[in-house]
């Protein structure tokens, strides 16, 4: 018997290992995907996703402020920038994975599930171009430690999913889309050009998951009658626990459906939106 997709989105985040967790992954989302293109969907189910997805035993997950800082001008720098992308890309394949098990009580268009296989099939795919630039510098992920808030986010929202959809791809991806162009440029002067063509792999693909979170948010927003951006500067406030930084790529941010006014306000005094 065929396994449903949200079986298939469990499968996924109760697996530890991250190389034997992104190949099952992949295969699941071109599972889904052929069944799509030949006209018979696979069945959505019900399954019941972890409160926390499964990790392997290393890297060390730390506090935020415990975790070394590293010039980025340095090759040590370096790679530790490239195992906190890595750390960020497979945080993101459980986090797409999980918002397809996480919610079967909100009706969506199959679209939907389209969109989420897609964006977690490539976060899949970001993993391993990474982990294959660490393995060229000498390291592999896992050897330092890493950030140990990426989870929170899901943890929040897990009962509200306008929020986790504002929250997870319209800030915290968006925010790939600003910092990502500098890390290009800092590995081009580095004359790494693995590291600079995976980089640009993944800031092109990263515009359409944002975009995701966007479209399927103002999806809900509509279904609900509520003002867009109203409802996303309340549950940015309510779920997301410090101010958004610029500077922004205005430019990336556009082009993934998130206008100015969204997230200009929210750097401000939680007084200046009212």
């Amino acid at each position: 018997m065929t396994q449903t997709l949200r079986a298939m989105a469990v499968e996924v985040l109760m697996t530890a290992d991250p190389h034997e967790k992104t190949a099952i992954s992949r295969a699941h989302a071109a599972r889904w995907q052929r069944a799509r293109v030949a006209g018979k969907a696979i069945k959505l189910g019900t399954a019941r996703p972890p409160d926390m997805p499964a990790r392997p035993e290393k890297p060390a997950l730390l506090n935020p402020r415990d975790v070394p800082h590293r010039k980025p001008g340095t090759a040590e720098g370096r790679i530790a920038m490239l195992h906190a992308i890595a750390h960020i890309e497979l945080n993101a394949v459980d986090l797409h994975w999980d918002i397809i098990a996480r919610f079967p009580g909100t009706d969506f268009p199959l679209g939907f599930y389209d969109d989420w296989v897609k964006a977690a099939d490539e976060e899949s795919k970001h993993f391993g171009l990474l982990s294959d630039c660490l393995q060229a510098h000498g390291s592999h992920y896992g050897a330092l430690p890493a950030h140990a808030g990426m989870w929170q986010a899901a943890t929040d929202t897990a009962q509200d999913i306008m929020g986790r959809l504002a929250v997870v791809p319209m800030v915290l991806e968006a925010r790939g889309l600003d910092v990502t162009p500098g890390m290009i440029s800092l590995f081009k002067q580095a004359k790494d050009k693995n590291v600079v063509d995976a980089l640009e792999v993944i800031y092109a693909e990263e515009v359409a998951h944002v975009a995701y979170g966007s479209k399927w948010f103002h999806f809900l927003c509509g279904r609900e009658n509520r003002d867009p951006k109203e409802a996303f500067h309340t549950l940015v406030q309510r779920y997301f626990h410090a101010k958004l930084r610029p500077p922004f790529n205005e430019e990336k941010r556009a082009e993934a459906g998130i206008a100015p006014d969204f997230y200009w306000p929210l750097t401000e005094t939680p007084a200046a939106l009212t």
